[in-house]
């Protein structure tokens, strides 16, 4: 019974010793931890101190916050934000009623159809790309307008005149009658990079007359050589896609890189069936082919597009790729080269089998025939031909009709 006591006194003395030990160990962690972090905030090592440390501490909090809330983006379009315009047209289109009679060739020699004109009013954004009031737009937007009247961010409202308008390419130049405006300065679309931050800026369904002000989207590039070929009569060639929001109105507003530079004229969007708002599938101009464009409507008024080849060029048909034992019927070829032509100065010859076009792919006769009409009178363009079993290169300048 002795030995049973000492046992259990033995046990009872060892945890009372073990409990102590732990808890003094603890007690010391505790207060070390305590002084670390005390240390971190008593600066000065009294409460108060204490107490306007941590309001420092948040008020830093606060400023990087805002710090990081203005940013390459915000900053860009504050910037840029002052030369989006607003455009409202006026077209007149003529309107054919049916006659009622259409049916009966006697009443109808008496009621045949009426045609009227008809005021049609359209909206669209628009860009500054000079101090003295020269603005980018659509051709699509203001093309055919007979009053185009836009509306700056500061409120202020003017009557514009088309200086000149492409419908080929889409490109409208109007011009305000003020001067020190801000602007937009040209980038370089060629340097522009998949993926790179894009903002786009306009009127989309009108909203910026609520405020003077432009809706902005942000995204990136999402493509760019993009070839929609002949679309309602207009070609689009070599356009850059974004992600960005796109809607009605946005039609000939700026996309703009980073930094504020203008890289293209947004244009159109694909949509979904039945759908007519973004999908985050939109496409501008470049604006490296819109330069070009805008110092000829300066200057002539029009793009001057009227060139001839001296070629007659064919689809090619299984029959044909199989008789010049070609592997696909893409491409055209040619079936004849006028003496005298600028094809025939270019070393062209029948049979040739013409592939690219400047780097673009010629599906079919189509697809060439759309591609000519995107370039203008002089430019010299670089063929990608197959002759026999070798592939060349001939240059093809583009040389006004005579």
């Amino acid at each position: 019974m002795n030995k049973f006591r000492t046992i259990v006194y033995t046990v009872i003395i060892t945890v009372f010793l073990m409990s102590a030990v732990f808890g003094y160990l603890y007690k010391t962690k505790v207060d070390e931890i305590d002084t670390v972090e005390g240390s971190q905030i008593l600066q000065a090592g009294d409460n108060d101190s204490t107490m306007i440390t941590t309001a420092e501490y948040r008020s830093n909090i606060t400023n990087d916050l805002n710090n990081n809330r203005s940013n390459m983006l915000t900053r860009t379009v504050s910037n840029v934000s002052p030369a989006v315009v607003g455009i409202n047209v006026t077209e007149i289109q003529q309107v054919r009623v049916r006659s009622p009679f259409s049916f009966d060739p006697f009443f109808e020699q008496f009621f045949g159809d009426r045609v009227y004109n008809q005021e049609i009013k359209g909206l669209g954004s628009g860009v500054l790309i000079s101090p003295d009031g020269y603005i980018l737009t659509n051709d699509h937007v203001a093309g055919n307008a007979v009053e185009a009247v836009v509306t700056l961010t500061d409120g202020s409202r003017y009557d514009a005149e088309i200086i000149g308008t492409d419908p080929a390419s889409d490109i409208c130049l109007l011009k305000i009658d003020a001067q020190n405006l801000p602007y937009v300065k040209f980038g370089n679309s060629k340097d522009i990079l998949i993926g790179e931050w894009v903002i786009a800026l306009g009127n989309p369904f009108g909203l910026f007359s609520i405020n003077d002000k432009p809706t902005v989207t942000v995204g990136v590039i999402s493509a760019t050589g993009m070839n929609l070929g002949n679309v309602r009569g207009r070609y689009y060639f070599d356009m850059i896609q974004t992600d960005a929001s796109i809607n009605g109105g946005n039609s000939g507003g700026p996309l703009v890189n980073g930094i504020g530079e203008l890289i293209g004229i947004n244009t159109l969007i694909y949509t979904a069936s039945g759908s007519t708002g973004s999908v985050g599938v939109g496409f501008a101009i470049p604006i490296n082919k819109v330069k070009k464009i805008v110092e000829e409507l300066k200057s002539e008024g029009k793009v001057d597009r009227d060139f001839w080849t001296g070629l007659r060029i064919q689809r090619i048909t299984q029959s044909i790729a199989k008789y010049y034992n070609l592997s696909d019927t893409k491409g055209v070829i040619i079936t004849q080269v006028e003496n005298g032509s600028p094809a025939h100065s270019a070393g062209l010859e029948v049979g040739d089998i013409i592939r690219k076009v400047d780097n673009y792919r010629i599906q079919d006769d189509n697809t060439m025939v759309d591609l000519l009409n995107n370039y203008q009178t002089n430019d010299v363009i670089a063929l990608e031909i197959q002759r026999e079993d070798k592939t060349l290169i001939k240059n093809l300048k583009l040389e006004r009709r005579k």
